[in-house]
Order: C-alpha cells, then structure tokens, then sequence
C-alpha cells in the first residue's frame, strides 16, 4: 500500500506501507547504525519519534526475543530504504514487518532515506507524519502542532519501584526510560539493585539507603523535566551519583549548568569520543538530541565528542558524582566504553 511522510516545512516522501497500517505523528530523526535495529525500535529514548535508518537495508536478520531493551518497541514510526521480507539468521524468530504490526508500529520503506537524512542534517530535525490517503494541509499542520514530547519519560518508566537481588553494592536506579543492557551491566558486577520510577521522591531513594545512585537514559527534553531537577538537588552531597545520556543532563542541570538542543542529535553506534582522562578514543552507541551546552561549577569535562567537540561526560571536583552522555552499555554497538560501569562503581571509593 502506498504512503507518504510529510515534514513540518512541507517536504513529501513517498513510500510503501508496511507493519501497522495507521497514520502516526512524530518527531522525525536518523540513525546512523548499520546493525541494531531491534534494540533501536526498542529503546525508551526513542519514545515520540519516527526514526529513519540510514543503512539501506533493514530486517535482514529479523527479530529475536532477548535482544529488546524494553517489553515493546517505544518509535512512533520507522522509515527504511528497504525492508527485507524473507530475513536468514539463525536467532530469527520473527521477521520485521509482523513485529511491527503486532506491535501497532507504522513503517515505510522505499524511501530515499538518503535524501531524506541529508534535509534532517542541514535543516534540523523536525516533525512528521506518516499518512495513507490525501490530506488537507490544514490538517497536516494541525496534527503537527498538536505533537508534544513533553510527558514522554512518565509514559515509559517503571510504574512501581522494584527489586533485584545481589551480593555487591547496592545501586538505587532512577528510571527515566532504561534500556536493559543497562541493568544487566549493574547485575554482572554483582550490584543489589533497586529500580524507582522518574517520579519517586528523594526521601524514598534515601530510606533504601543505596551505595550510589544512578540516573538512566531517556526520551526528551531534560529541561522539561523541572520536578525531577529540584529533587535531584536534594540527593546531590548525599550520595555517590552517577549517569548516563538523559541521566547526565538532568544532572549538569541539577548542579547549576545548562543544556541545549542539537541540530540533528546524535544517534548510531559508531561515534567517536576521547576520553580525556585516559588519553583513548572508543567508538561509542548514541541516542540523544540534547547535550550539556555549559558544564556545572566545580566540574571536569572527561570525554568529547570527535564528531563536534560536544561534552560527553564530566566529573565533580569535590564530590562523588560521574557522568558520561553516550551509552557505555551499547546495545546496539560495540562495547569499547563497558568499563564505564566499573568507573562508576569507583565513584565510591
């Protein structure tokens, strides 16, 4: 069945309709990954977006069940050059275009997403909306405007705080839309684990009296989020705190810096960061369309960007707090930055 995407500035691409066939409405942004679409379609800080895979072909390999970092895929819409219809792997499990419509995803390929990534890249990201007939262009811009990301944390974190057993530190997790690897990387270290929802009070994460606490990725704008800011601020000098992407940001504002958005994010699994303290590079995993614009008083930068000389992580002079803004757990990506978790467990030392 035929379809069309249709930006906020009136560009047209036409493709096929696959998965879910309903019309979605979404922020529209690229990633730049070759593999990993699983863990793409699955990860909470894609939540409100219609992500645009620029590899030209997706679902090679089909779908599994362990490799997803949430229950259900969290995209509003997913974009591809090609879709493969008859994937050869031997974890296959379930091909792409059933997984999407089981899931409610609405898909389209045979798109130029070349073309496509070129205008998210030089214009900016911007909205769209994946339709099956002819609209009016009042109605278009009407359901664009209406599009707002603002409550997306609350839509994908935890509901109830729960627990997960361990003989090592106890690690109390705020939940602002955690990827599994993430958990697993805290489980392979031995950590107790305590999972709280975004909107958990700080006197709750205290009273479990957690050896350090963690702040997750997410979906967002960390600015929006201004309940969760102030109680930052009261666990910051109380605790060892450390996080990552969204978690980060929350944190550079909660300790008085500031963030901005990117033109285009950053979002792959193949981004180059130098970590200054230990003069390496590794080739990192992305997911964020906001970074820290101006670093906190009294904080170092640790790691950059090669890709544009953004912050990439910090550390605090004086107190025990951590953090970095790519994804040290990967999934999708290679695994270069995994002793991240260690470093963060050194925040206690």
């Amino acid at each position: 069945m035929k379809a069309k995407l249709i930006l906020e500035n009136g560009m047209v691409f036409n493709g096929r309709a696959f998965g879910y066939l309903e019309e979605t409405v979404g922020e529209v942004v690229f990633n730049t990954g070759i593999t990993g679409y699983q863990e793409v379609l699955t990860d909470p800080s894609y939540y409100g977006q219609i992500v645009t895979m620029t590899y030209p072909l997706i679902g090679n390999y089909g779908l599994n069940l362990e490799d997803s970092q949430s229950q259900t895929p969290k995209v509003k819409g997913f974009i591809v050059r090609e879709a493969c219809d008859f994937p050869s792997n031997f974890r296959c499990e379930i091909k792409l275009n059933d997984y999407l419509r089981n899931n409610r995803i609405m898909a389209l390929d045979q798109v130029d997403t070349r073309a496509l990534t070129k205008i998210l890249r030089n214009s900016g990201t911007m909205k769209g909306i994946i339709v099956l007939e002819e609209l009016s262009e009042s109605y278009v811009k009407e359901k664009l405007q209406a599009f707002t990301n603002k409550e997306a944390v609350f839509r994908v974190t935890t509901k109830d705080k729960y627990s997960i057993p361990g003989s090592g530190k106890h690690v109390a997790i705020m939940d602002f839309g955690i990827k599994a690897n993430i958990i697993n990387s805290f489980k392979q270290r031995g950590c107790k684990i305590t999972v709280f929802p975004a909107t958990a009070a700080y006197q709750n994460i205290l009273s479990v009296n957690p050896d350090l606490i963690f702040l997750s990725n997410g979906p967002g704008d960390p600015e929006d989020l201004w309940m969760v800011i102030e109680n930052l601020k009261q666990l910051i000098g109380k605790k060892p705190i450390v996080g990552i992407c969204l978690g980060h940001q929350l944190l550079a504002l909660a300790l008085g810096g500031k963030t901005a958005k990117l033109k285009f994010g950053h979002r792959g699994c193949n981004h180059p960061v130098k970590d200054i303290e230990e003069n390496r590079v590794y080739i990192t995993s992305q997911n964020h369309g906001y970074f820290v614009e101006e670093l906190p008083v009294d904080t170092l930068v640790t790691h950059v960007s090669l890709n544009d000389g953004t912050v990439e992580g910090m550390r605090h002079k004086t107190l025990p707090i951590y953090s970095v803004q790519f994804h040290p757990e990967a999934c999708p990506g290679p695994r270069d930055a995994n002793n991240i978790f260690d470093k963060f467990l050194e925040v206690l030392t």
